[in-house]
């Protein structure tokens, strides 16, 4: 019980920090995305920055929602508290992961790197649906304890941008590569990283202990 709480507080801890730092540097230290758009080279097409924007603000909002609808649906004492809570919270995510996935679809043709980094995010933006809807239906056969492990592989990709950005700088300002190379590497890499990373956390975890909440 202990483990699980200490590994609960440490995503609280990356969540909350992540999720300020996201909001701030896109709402306001950044809200023309300046920085970000100066490295986008080999564009699929043209740019409509206007729209762009508010496509990515939403993607960013939304983002953040369904980080924060995750770490709390991961809390036994919010689950146990209120059961219609922990479900409504559970669409909500649910919601929130299909709008960033759909925000996502509409820039990966402007992703940075060109045609394929875009089919990177394309993957991403197949591959977290998928296993978004793995972890409800789980949940609908009454299947706690492998929902709780599908919704772990699931929230794993709220962190795609983070893993994106944590490896174009290894690659980009330790390696030397290009920005725009690094970039590339880092949304492939950040997909190899975050289907493995909540398998080791599954094993690390353990099983948890089964509350009979269902969505």
């Amino acid at each position: 019980m202990k483990r699980q709480v200490t590994w609960y507080n440490l995503l609280a801890g990356v969540s909350f920090l992540f999720i300020l730092y996201a909001l701030t540097k896109n709402y306001i230290f950044d809200p023309e995305a300046k920085s970000f758009l100066s490295h986008k080279t080999l564009l699929n097409r043209e740019l409509n920055l206007p729209v762009w924007l508010n496509v990515m603000y939403v993607h960013v909002a939304f983002a953040c929602v369904a980080m924060l609808a995750g770490l709390l649906n991961f809390s036994n004492r919010f689950m146990q508290k209120s059961r219609k809570l922990h479900r409504i919270n559970g669409y909500i995510y649910i919601a929130s992961v299909l709008l960033v996935v759909v925000t996502s679809g509409y820039m990966a043709p402007y992703a940075t790197g060109g045609k394929i980094s875009s089919m990177g995010f394309n993957m991403i933006n197949l591959i977290w649906p998928m296993i978004t809807l793995m972890a409800f239906v789980q949940i609908k056969k009454k299947q706690v304890i492998r929902h709780r492990n599908w919704m772990i592989r699931s929230y794993a990709f709220c962190f795609t941008n983070m893993a994106i950005h944590l490896l174009t700088s290894l690659f980009h300002l330790g390696f030397g590569l290009t920005y725009s190379g690094s970039y590339t590497i880092g949304v492939y890499g950040s997909i190899v990283l975050l289907l493995i990373i909540p398998e080791i956390i599954i094993r690390t975890v353990g099983k948890p202990r089964v509350i009979s909440t269902y969505l």
